[in-house]
């Protein structure tokens, strides 16, 4: 007996949604769109909710214009993410046929939310921070503000006493890439966990924490840029109160306070692979950096499956950095270790995840692994 199923409803009117319903009337069928960035052509994030799903069918999502992101081949390999009730997410069948991203659920329920990843909330980043603070020894040091006014917290777990090293670790300056908060969660739970390697960690260190650089984006829905369309991990040697106020926030805060020690978060969309890219290509480069390069990776690959160092970017030549990014412009400013960790939209394939892919959960775990591999080093940073 066939089932005649009814349209389905589709909207991302909420935090971090992003789609253009194209035509939902064929519920088994649906065509979609990514909208770009705003004033950017910028465009791969998506996450939206579908409604009036029928238990038992399968319901097949097309996003047309996905051949003309900005991150085109990134989709070959890839699996979109869907949740029943936002809190647990689950990889779903994708085929890429080199113009449109095709994906399907069989449902198990009326209503489902599907993204590129899974997401961060903004109601969760002010419950993280809230939490935070509530913990011995971390407060609210600075708050900065983004171009459409949102709140940008600077935490710091340590007292500040004189001759402490200082580590600094932001996340999210590509607000698509909500991995990055996740691992920023990771590195708050293990501060509440207190235990004996962050106790000795904090005694001769302390952590200087931006969850999330680019709340703008991230609420609505871009993949690459804030509010006025900058991309602010290329906004390190021109940052502005006008077009790029989050940078400069960190960029008076790391002035203020100096730095030891830089970890700038993010994700990648088309390698599927945890690595991290190094200032080899600066000017300041020197032995002792390299030297602080290699140990930092090869304790973290003792440390977990879920990182390597065959597979990531080619390496800059000497002199050749650009020092618009973040890595590179600390790393040259402060004569510091400096590394961009990049997690997977897809999985890290060298210990996979059939159901979840790469996740929020993982990169909670890998924030903690980054902390034990941290606590060795930190005699070693100056």
């Amino acid at each position: 007996m066939s089932v005649t199923l009814s349209p389905l409803h589709i909207t991302c009117d909420f935090d971090s949604g992003n789609i253009v319903v194209r035509d939902a009337s064929e519920p088994s069928q649906v065509r979609l769109a990514i909208r770009p960035d705003t004033r950017s052509d910028h465009f791969q994030w998506f996450h939206f909710k579908a409604s009036g799903l029928t238990p038992g069918h399968t319901h097949r999502f097309t996003l047309e214009n996905a051949g003309q992101s900005s991150y085109n081949q990134a989709w070959d390999g890839y699996q979109a993410v869907a949740s029943y009730d936002q809190q647990h997410w689950f990889r779903v069948p994708t085929q890429f046929d080199g113009q449109a991203l095709h994906f399907q659920l069989e449902a198990g329920e009326q209503q489902a939310w599907f993204a590129y990843f899974e997401p961060y909330s903004r109601a969760r980043h002010n419950q993280l921070i809230e939490r935070a603070v509530s913990l011995p020894g971390v407060e609210l040091l600075a708050t900065g503000r983004s171009v459409e006014g949102r709140d940008i917290p600077l935490l710091r777990a340590g007292d500040g006493a004189a001759g402490k090293r200082k580590l600094w670790i932001i996340a999210q300056q590509h607000p698509g890439e909500h991995m990055a908060e996740w691992f920023m969660e990771g590195v708050i739970d293990r501060l509440q966990a207190n235990d004996a390697t962050v106790q000795a960690l904090l005694k001769v260190a302390d952590l200087y924490l931006i969850p999330n650089m680019n709340p703008d984006g991230a609420f609505h829905g871009h993949l690459r840029t804030n509010a006025q369309g900058k991309d602010l991990n290329r906004a390190w040697q021109d940052a502005s109160v006008e077009h790029s106020p989050e940078v400069f926030f960190a960029q008076q805060q790391m002035k203020l306070q100096g730095v030891d020690l830089f970890l700038d978060i993010h994700g990648d969309e088309e390698i599927p692979h945890v690595f991290t890219a190094g200032s080899e290509g600066t000017p300041g480069y020197t032995p002792r950096i390299e030297q602080l390069e290699s140990a930092f990776r090869e304790r973290l690959c003792r440390l977990t499956a879920d990182f390597q160092q065959v597979h990531g970017y080619p390496r800059d030549k000497p002199g050749q950095a650009n020092l618009t990014l973040a890595c590179n412009s600390v790393a040259q400013a402060y004569g510091c270790l400096a590394l961009t960790l990049e997690m997977p939209f897809k999985d890290h394939d060298d210990a996979p995840n059939a159901i979840t892919g790469w996740s929020g959960q993982r990169s909670k775990a890998l924030a903690s692994a980054v902390l034990d591999t941290l606590a060795p080093m930190v005699g070693d940073l100056r």
